[in-house]
C-alpha cells in the first residue's frame, strides 16, 4: 500500500478528529488536511506522539484521538501499547504506519523489521479491537468501522516507504502545521480543542 492510499481515505471520512501525526507521515497528512486539529509531534522525543496523543484523548474524552505513528517510533516505546490499555481510554486509535525504515533520519532499516508482529503485540497487552492491513481495498472497507466504533484501537498497515527528508518549521514547509514553531501549533490546538476553530 502506498502512503497516499492509506491517508487520501482518512483525510476524506475524517471530520472533528485530533490527528497527531509524526515522522515520515507528518508532511504527507499536511498536504492533504489544514485543520487546526492536526499535531505535528515530530520535533524531538522521538517515539512519543503515541503518549501525546493518549494523553490528549484522556484529556478530551469527548473527542476521538487518532496517532499516525511509524513502526520505528512504536517500537522505541513499547510500553505505550500497555499504558493506553490501563488509562481506559475508548476515544483512541493508534494506526502504524510500517515502512520498514527511518525514513526522515536516512532510511536506516529497522531492527527485525518485517519479523515484528505490532498488532499481536497490541493483542496480548488487551486491545480487542485490532486490524492488519496490507493491501488498500480491505483498508477502505473497514476504515468507517475503525473510526466509528469505540476503542482503543489498533491498526497496523505497511505501506511502501518513501523520500521524505528531514522536517523543519520553517516558511518552506508547505503543510501549515509545520510553519509554526511547536509551542505556538501547541496553542492553536488547544484554541480548537476549546471550541474556537
Amino acid at each position: 500500500m502506498t502512503r497516499a492510499q492509506l491517508l487520501g481515505p482518512l483525510a476524506e471520512r475524517r471530520t472533528d478528529e485530533v490527528v497527531v501525526t509524526t515522522m515520515g507521515v507528518t508532511r504527507p497528512w499536511g498536504r492533504i488536511s489544514d485543520s487546526d486539529l492536526d499535531f505535528a509531534s515530530a520535533d524531538s522525543a522521538m517515539g512519543h506522539a503515541a503518549d501525546l496523543a493518549l494523553g490528549i484523548a484522556l484529556a478530551r474524552p469527548d473527542r476521538t484521538v487518532i496517532c499516525l505513528n511509524g513502526d520505528g517510533s512504536m517500537l522505541m516505546t513499547l510500553g505505550t501499547l500497555a499504558t493506553i490499555i490501563g488509562s481506559g481510554a475508548r476515544n483512541y486509535i493508534l494506526f502504524v504506519v510500517d515502512n520498514g525504515v527511518y525514513e526522515i533520519t536516512g532510511s536506516q532499516p529497522i531492527a527485525a523489521s518485517g519479523l515484528i508482529d505490532y498488532a499481536a503485540m497490541a493483542e496480548s497487552v488487551g486491545f480487542e479491537r485490532v486490524f492488519r492491513f496490507e493491501e488498500p481495498r480491505a483498508y477502505v472497507e473497514s476504515l468507517d468501522d475503525i473510526l466509528s466504533a469505540p476503542g482503543p484501537t489498533f491498526v497496523h498497515v505497511r505501506v511502501e516507504p518513501g523520500s521524505e527528508g528531514p522536517i523543519g518549521r520553517t516558511d518552506a514547509e508547505q503543510a501549515r502545521y509545520l510553519r509554526s514553531s511547536l509551542f505556538d501549533w501547541s496553542r492553536t490546538l488547544k484554541k480548537a480543542l476549546a471550541g474556537g476553530h
